[in-house]
C-alpha cells in the first residue's frame, strides 16, 4: 500500500495478517430506528477520476449488485458511544495505548506537554499525544462537553466492531458503503453531484486554505462538525464526505476486485486476510492541494488498531 500517512497515521502497532472471519447476519433484523434502508441492485462501483489514486485500486468502474441492507443516518456520536461505555465499561485502543494521533494546530494548549516524541514520517503535523482519547479528543485540557452530536474519534477498528456487536449490528461492507454514499446517483464524483460547492455552499468539512498552515474554516468547522451538519444525500445520509473517515468492514487491497469474479460483482466482502482495514469518506483535513479523497470513489486504509482525531464510523444492519 502507498503511504498514506497524510490521511490516517497508522498506530505502528500493526499485527501479522490474519484469517477473517465471514461477515455475520447482525443480531437484530427488520428496520432500526436512525437508520437508513438501502435498495437493493446494482451500481457502478469505482471511478476513474484524472486526479484520482489509481493506486489505490478506486477504478475500474465495475457493475456490482448488494442485497438490500440498512445503514445509519450518521456517523455514530459522542452521545451514543458514550451510552456503550456506560453500559459496557468499554475501553478503547486509545485509552488501553495511552495516546493517540492529533493534528499539530488542533493540539489543546494543556496538552502541549503530553506530547510524544518522534514524528509521522512525511506528514509531520500528526501529533502523538499521551491521554488523547475519545472523551479528549485534543489530549488532555479538552473535553466532548458540548460535542454530544459530533462523530466520536479515536475509535480504531476493534473499538469500531465492539461497538456494533453491542448495538446489534454490524460494519458496512466497502461496497455498501460506496453504494450509499453515492445516494442513488450514477458516478458522481461527490455524495451530491459532480460540484463541490455547488450554488457556492459548502456540502461537506474539509480543509479550507492552505494544508497544513491555514484553515480559515469557511465551511463552519475548523475540526469535526455536528454529524447533521449539510443537507442528507439522495439515501438521506449525512456527511459521507469529509468530516471524519469511516471505518468499513473489508480488508484492505488494491486488487482484490481485479479480475472481475464473481465474489467481487455480488455482495463482495473484501479479502479473506490482511494487516489493514479500509476507511472511506475522507475528513475535515482533506484538501485538493494533497489529497482528494473525499470523493465518493477514494480510498485508503489503517490498521485495526490504530486512533486519530479524525477516524470514526457508521452501522449497518441486515434486513
Amino acid at each position: 500500500m502507498p503511504e498514506k500517512s497524510c490521511c490516517a497515521p497508522q498506530s505502528g502497532r500493526a499485527v501479522e495478517p490474519t484469517a477473517v472471519a465471514p461477515i455475520t447476519v447482525s443480531a437484530r433484523t427488520g428496520p432500526q430506528p436512525g437508520m437508513v434502508t438501502i435498495p437493493a441492485g446494482p451500481f457502478r462501483m469505482g471511478g476513474a477520476d484524472p486526479d484520482g489514486f489509481h493506486e489505490d485500486g478506486e477504478g475500474p468502474v465495475r457493475l456490482v449488485t448488494l442485497k438490500a441492507f440498512q445503514l445509519d443516518a450518521t456517523a455514530v456520536t459522542n452521545r451514543r458511544f458514550g451510552q456503550f461505555v456506560k453500559a459496557t465499561g468499554y475501553m478503547t485502543d486509545a485509552e488501553k495505548f495511552g495516546w493517540s494521533y492529533v493534528f499539530y494546530a488542533a493540539v489543546h494548549p494543556a496538552a502541549r506537554g503530553a506530547v510524544r516524541p518522534g514524528s509521522v514520517g512525511g506528514a509531520p503535523w500528526w501529533l502523538a499525544v499521551s491521554g488523547a482519547q475519545w472523551r479528549q479528543p485534543e489530549g488532555p485540557g479538552s473535553t466532548i462537553d458540548t460535542r454530544a452530536e459530533h462523530p466520536v474519534v479515536h475509535v480504531s477498528h476493534n473499538d469500531a466492531l465492539a461497538y456494533a456487536l453491542w448495538a446489534g449490528k454490524r460494519l458496512p461492507t466497502e461496497a455498501e458503503w460506496e453504494k450509499a454514499a453515492r445516494g442513488g446517483l450514477d458516478q458522481a464524483r461527490y455524495a451530491w453531484g459532480n460540484e463541490l460547492h455547488p450554488q457556492g455552499k459548502h456540502r461537506c468539512n474539509i480543509w479550507q486554505g492552505e494544508f497544513p498552515k491555514i484553515n480559515t474554516a469557511a465551511d463552519g468547522y475548523l475540526t469535526t462538525a455536528p454529524v447533521k451538519t449539510y443537507p442528507p444525500n439522495g439515501f438521506g445520509l449525512y456527511n459521507m464526505s469529509g468530516n471524519c473517515w469511516e471505518w468499513c468492514a473489508d480488508v484492505w487491497s488494491a486488487e482484490h476486485h481485479v479480475p472481475e469474479t464473481p465474489h467481487t460483482r455480488i455482495d463482495p466482502t473484501g479479502p479473506a486476510a490482511g494487516a489493514l482495514r479500509v476507511i472511506r469518506g475522507g475528513s475535515y483535513l482533506c484538501h485538493d492541494s494533497y489529497c482528494t479523497r473525499y470523493r465518493v470513489a477514494a480510498r485508503t486504509a489503517n490498521s485495526s488498531d490504530s486512533s486519530t482525531a479524525h477516524m470514526g464510523f457508521r452501522c449497518a444492519a441486515d434486513l
